[in-house]
């Protein structure tokens, strides 16, 4: 493969290693000047074509070409256990056989940004029994364990109908689907076994007592042919948005807080005009440095990248996060600017395959920025920022903990 830039002989590892929680990899600025179209080595040894460059990302994510058909021969798999890793998962399988754009006709009409925002008084007054809650622990507090993690869960447990007293299994399970190098085969497999058997018997439930839940509206649901959504898809479709639906939201509130109290002028401006919460969201998914693997996709023909050829049969890996701070895209691409408009990131992917619950993740993020500033105005870390750490071993980046004081 022609990178058109500097070749390299030997792939890197990937993914790459940053020099704090906070902080990206340094690879990222090298590949984006010098070898755009990266030669990497995956967790299961296999190689792929790494992307660095905004153009270059967004361009794939959007080329039907490149297709989520990762289980083709000579695709390369993401890890070395069988299953294959959160992307050619049985979930994945599942919904990618009942059809990716009938299915996302089905779920989607449940994300639109006017049904998300009938949900924001509800989570912002769940917001504010978490601070209580916080508030009454006293200080110094953890933000991941008050208030990151457990009001995600809230959210898409109540939409599904799911019981939340049943989260700390959940937060087991998910982690165990997002796993690179975190879990082995037998706890993927265990976790897996118990994941589906959960909400088998969830979904048998709903059909005979059927609530005003999400989960129990897609069983009514049909698509334009008139067909319903199958058992092994409702299924999976309550894995996937449970996953989802808490995980990467829940990482991004604690990044977010993060990073606006890492350089405490970030919060004070936010305090001195809250006008800022909504570009300064946007702004924080766009410079978020621990951004997770990427997305993989697999060319089934030659295609032209950058000027580049990128032969049938390579696996590319498209990093948003890297692409988010790409100099040619984004003016002052690595300072962080609250006020930054238009901010056209891709934090969520890009084209027909971009996130789906992505108007729910908004207005969660923007809900507790509010409450937090309101109630919080004088919250700083209560460690240094470069003591935050990682969590290591999972497709997606989000921090160990959160510790805070008011």
């Amino acid at each position: 493969m022609s990178d058109g830039h500097t070749e390299r002989n030997e792939p890197l590892p990937y993914p790459f290693a940053a020099p704090t929680a906070l902080q990206v990899p340094p690879e990222w600025s090298e590949l984006r000047q010098t070898c755009p179209i990266a030669r990497v080595t995956l967790p299961s040894g296999d190689e792929a074509a790494l992307l660095t460059r905004y153009e270059d990302v967004r361009s794939v994510l959007a080329d039907p070409r490149f297709t989520r058909e990762l289980s083709a021969p000579g695709a390369a798999r993401i890890t070395d256990t069988e299953s294959g890793g959160l992307f050619n998962s049985p979930v994945s399988r599942t919904l990618a056989a009942e059809g990716h754009e009938r299915w996302r006709r089905m779920v989607g009409k449940w994300f639109t940004a006017k049904r998300m925002s009938a949900l924001r008084p509800g989570i912002e007054a769940r917001t504010e029994q978490l601070v209580d809650e916080m508030l009454a622990h006293g200080r110094p507090a953890d933000l991941v364990t008050h208030v990151a993690f457990p009001l995600p869960v809230w959210v898409i447990c109540d939409m599904l109908g799911v019981p939340e007293s049943d989260r700390e299994a959940f937060a087991h399970w998910s982690d165990v689907s997002l796993s690179l190098t975190r879990f082995d085969e037998a706890e993927i497999d265990t976790a897996q076994d118990e994941f589906t058997a959960y909400l088998s018997e969830l979904v048998e439930g709903k059909r005979a007592h059927p609530g005003d839940d999400l989960l129990s509206r897609l069983m009514d649901a049909t698509d334009a042919e008139g067909r319903p959504m199958s058992g092994a898809a409702l299924v999976a479709t309550a894995q996937a948005l449970l996953v989802a639906g808490h995980e990467t939201t829940a990482g991004m509130i604690a990044k977010m807080v993060a990073l606006l109290l890492a350089d405490r002028r970030h919060w004070e401006r936010l305090l001195a005009d809250r006008t800022l919460v909504r570009t300064a969201v946007e702004e924080m998914l766009r410079f978020d440095g621990n951004g997770g693997f990427g997305l993989p996709r697999y060319l089934s023909e030659d295609a032209v990248v950058g000027g580049d050829v990128v032969p049938s049969g390579t696996t590319v890996i498209c990093s948003m996060a890297a692409a988010n701070r790409d100099e040619s895209a984004f003016e002052g691409a690595d300072e962080l600017d609250l006020g930054r408009s238009p901010n056209p990131h891709i934090a969520f992917g890009a084209g027909a395959h971009s996130c789906l619950g992505q108007p729910l993740a908004r207005t969660e993020l923007q809900t507790v920025l509010d409450v937090l500033l309101r109630r919080l105005p004088d919250l700083e870390l209560a460690v240094e920022p470069g003591e935050l750490r990682r969590v290591e071993g999972l497709v997606v980046g989000r921090l160990q903990e959160l510790p805070v004081r008011w």
